[in-house]
């Protein structure tokens, strides 16, 4: 295989870090580029030939000029989930995405694959999904042969979603729900979607689409919760709590050293999170997601 450099831009996050691996164990040369170098280096060892973390600040043009010089591909994981100071949605989601398209155009960059997520919408009354939304368009703006990657909601090992669900059922007689709980759900596992963004850095036709990779199952909310529950041989009763109560208690998370919830999810939980009927999607990459039941047990284990 031949060795392409790679520049992944939030390489320690979440999604980022999964990204990175798999592509490292791919044999392609990785520039890791976050705010945190030496994160990288705890987490995937001492720079070499084939791996190199450095740091990037990507409201800064230069410095994102510098982490994407000489690249081939560039993949954009950055994200934020509460706003606070300058770091906002619009200068995360919009105007860093858009700084980053620009320098790949610049650059001369082959490929740029920047990660969105289902239900995004420059639209939405939402500030977080309205952000998301006008990213997109600002990133084919300046890169029109972009590959946008849409997750579904993501689970695994340390995520957002579900860990708060089973930390809530082990420790609470009663289980409250956002609303009746009938919000419609595709959840994705985070390796799938990691393996479906190492695809796209070598797939022949890629460019200008989009893919929307969600789940091969779709649930309702309180259908998860009464797996996930069921898994850890719990019985919960399941209380509707209104979402206005959810934003008001969000509102105050938000202030904690650890947010365990913020008003943005509690945006997103109220509006269902499917691909699109006829939206490429894992499928199109050659991947079969697993499903939620393959990996809750593993889940449950580290949690």
């Amino acid at each position: 295989m031949s060795r392409v450099t790679i520049t992944v831009l939030g390489g320690t996050g979440f999604l980022g870090r999964r990204i990175v691996s798999r592509l490292h164990h791919g044999g392609f040369r990785l520039r890791i580029a976050s705010r945190h170098p030496n994160r990288s280096r705890r987490l995937f060892g001492s720079d070499t030939d084939l791996l190199q973390s450095i740091p990037v600040d990507i409201h800064n043009e230069g410095s994102v000029q510098k982490a994407l010089g000489g690249v081939d591909t560039v993949v954009n994981t950055v994200s934020l989930y509460v706003e606070h100071g300058s770091e906002t949605f619009q200068s995360v989601h919009v105007d860093a995405a858009r700084r980053v398209a620009r320098a790949a155009s610049e650059a001369g960059v082959r490929r740029l694959a920047h990660i969105s997520g289902i239900g995004s919408d420059p639209r939405s009354p939402s500030k977080y999904i309205k952000a998301r939304g006008e990213a997109e368009l600002a990133v084919r703006d300046e890169f029109p042969e972009a590959t946008l990657i849409r997750p579904a909601v993501m689970f695994g090992t340390d995520d957002a979603f579900l860990s708060p669900i089973i930390k809530l059922l082990r420790r609470m007689p009663v289980y409250p729900m956002f609303g009746r709980g009938e919000t419609r759900l595709q959840p994705a596992f985070v390796e799938d979607v990691a393996e479906a963004v190492a695809v796209v850095t070598r797939h022949p036709d890629a460019d200008e689409r989009t893919f929307e990779c969600a789940g091969p199952r779709v649930y309702t909310y309180a259908q998860l919760v009464k797996i996930i529950s069921d898994a850890l041989h719990l019985r919960r009763p399941l209380i509707p709590m209104p979402f206005v109560t959810w934003y008001m208690l969000a509102g105050l998370a938000e202030w904690l050293p650890v947010t365990p919830i913020t008003r943005n999810q509690v945006e997103l939980m109220r509006q269902d999170n499917v691909a699109a009927q006829h939206a490429a999607g894992f499928a199109e990459l050659g991947i079969m997601p697993r499903p939620l039941e393959e990996v809750l047990p593993t889940i449950l284990r580290n949690t």
